[in-house]
């Protein structure tokens, strides 16, 4: 009874969660709790959550000060320069032009937001591609391949929930890992060079030179935007649908999101703002003081140095409320479904279950076993479905062959670049959407390629002994 309780409660989560019938935050409470009054839960469930809400305030407040430190950073422009620099290295070359799209997604990927990452990547670079005749697809691509290797840092969600779902901590799963994360980007870097390399081919195969890419291919393209620090005007290559000649920007693009005139800059305090970064950096690496605490110290030292005032501070707080909400709010969320299946011994049962119907020579293999699932699972389901539906099933399941609960939540992250490529994450739609470019023509390409950096950073995991191949 248990069994199908808990598979039942599994399934209408994530039917209700894929066809955006409620919210995560909503279905990860109301769901849990009528499955447990089915089953015979009494008053004794609040306490159950209780104490799994004490274990997740961590994690929250992690993802709370995390969110706000690195968009105060953008904020503040400290990574402005490097994303000019990217662009004025790009020059008029197809091959470093495409390293650079995801050279530039990778850095900003770092805040964790993907939807931030595509809109100031598609801004930066589509100007380019149309300029050189490069194929938008091309840009799509290397930007959601680079996005979705840095989609396992801490404070972008995956790993978060992973840690969430099955109570370990983010440091013990994610330092492991950073090997294979950066086996991912250089994965995602040999890619974009073959990209790149193809691209070349494919403007020689034609006989255009830049030229005649100039004339032939923006004809018709062109549009004047505000931009500099002076204020004046100077032209832009983007798509109006018009005719005409296109006049070529003699500078990289305004960046949107990424306003050269915007208040909250900081150019005093750059260097300042590049030291506490790293500092950040470091601590977290070496891994001595709690991860929650780091971004706190950190985030409120980055808020009384660059906006003295109370007023900026909770300005800036504001600023980025949203995400922060939207977060830590599933986070507590998510402290219901997981007391639910432990309080009534679903999580127990359908365990067994697995463990009955997986032949026993599989077993050992659980782990490796989760890590190429999760491409798929998580490209069919939501992160919010697999992370706390699925993968507290299969690491009980797994407990059983004498693997401990960290090494199949590095296991389930595995798939995230495959994740990233998914029609069910709104930020892949929004980048699609800002380069116009056709979703097949932009999942013919980019599905593979995901699965490959995904195998990378499997083989890395393995080799490394951090996701073990055989328990």
């Amino acid at each position: 009874m248990l069994v199908l309780l808990g598979f039942g409660m599994v399934a209408v989560f994530m039917a209700l969660i894929l066809t955006k019938r409620l919210s995560p935050v909503v279905a990860l409470v109301l769901v849990p709790v009528t499955f447990a009054v089915v089953a015979g839960a009494g008053l004794d469930l609040g306490d159950a959550v209780k104490e799994q809400i004490s274990g997740f305030a961590t994690t929250a407040a992690l993802l709370f000060f995390a969110i706000i430190f690195f968009g105060l950073m953008i904020d503040v422009g400290l990574f402005d320069p490097l994303i000019k620099g990217i662009l004025r290295l790009c020059g008029d070359d197809p091959v470093r032009v495409v390293i650079g799209t995801a050279l530039l997604a990778g850095v900003v990927s770092l805040d964790g937001d993907g939807s931030t990452t595509f809109i100031i990547t598609v801004s930066a670079m589509l100007p380019i591609y149309l300029r050189l005749g490069l194929s938008p697809v091309t840009l799509t691509v290397a930007a959601n391949l680079a996005n979705g290797v840095f989609n396992i840092l801490p404070w972008g969600g995956p790993t978060i929930r992973a840690a969430t779902a099955l109570d370990v901590s983010p440091t013990e799963l994610f330092n492991p890992m950073v090997p294979s994360m950066v086996a991912g980007f250089l994965m995602v870097l040999v890619l974009s060079v073959l990209m790149g390399l193809g691209e070349r081919r494919r403007l020689a195969k034609k006989g255009i030179s830049l030229t005649e890419v100039h004339e032939q291919e923006l004809a018709g393209v062109g549009a004047f935007v505000t931009g500099g620090t002076g204020g004046g005007r100077r032209p832009v290559v983007r798509p109006t649908g018009g005719t005409g000649d296109a006049d070529l920007p003699e500078e990289p693009p305004a960046i949107a999101g990424l306003d050269p005139d915007r208040a909250s800059l900081r150019p005093k305090l750059l260097w300042f703002n590049a030291l506490l970064t790293v500092a950040l950096l470091v601590l977290l690496g070496m891994d001595v003081v709690p991860l929650f605490f780091v971004f706190m110290v950190f985030a409120a030292i980055a808020l009384v140095v660059n906006f003295p005032s109370p007023a900026e501070q909770s300005e800036r707080i504001k600023e980025h409320a949203s995400s922060i909400v939207a977060v830590v709010s599933m986070v507590f969320a998510a402290a219901v479904l997981v007391a639910v299946l432990s309080a009534t011994g679903m999580d127990t049962a359908m365990a067994g279950w697995i463990v009955d119907v997986v032949p026993d020579s599989w077993g050992p293999y659980f782990a490796t076993i989760t890590a190429v699932l999760s491409m798929p699972l998580t490209f069919f389901l939501t992160n919010d479905a697999f992370y706390f539906g699925v993968l507290p099933i299969l690491s009980e399941a797994a407990a059983n062959y004498g693997i401990t609960p960290v090494e199949m939540a590095r296991a389930s992250i595995i798939g995230q670049p495959v994740h990233m490529t998914s029609p069910l994450v709104p930020a892949m739609l929004l980048l699609v959407s800002l380069a116009k470019v056709d979703l097949a023509d932009h999942h013919k390409r980019v599905i593979w390629r995901a699965a490959v950096c995904s195998l990378a950073m499997l083989a890395v995991a393995l080799l490394l002994g951090v996701v073990p191949f055989h328990a």
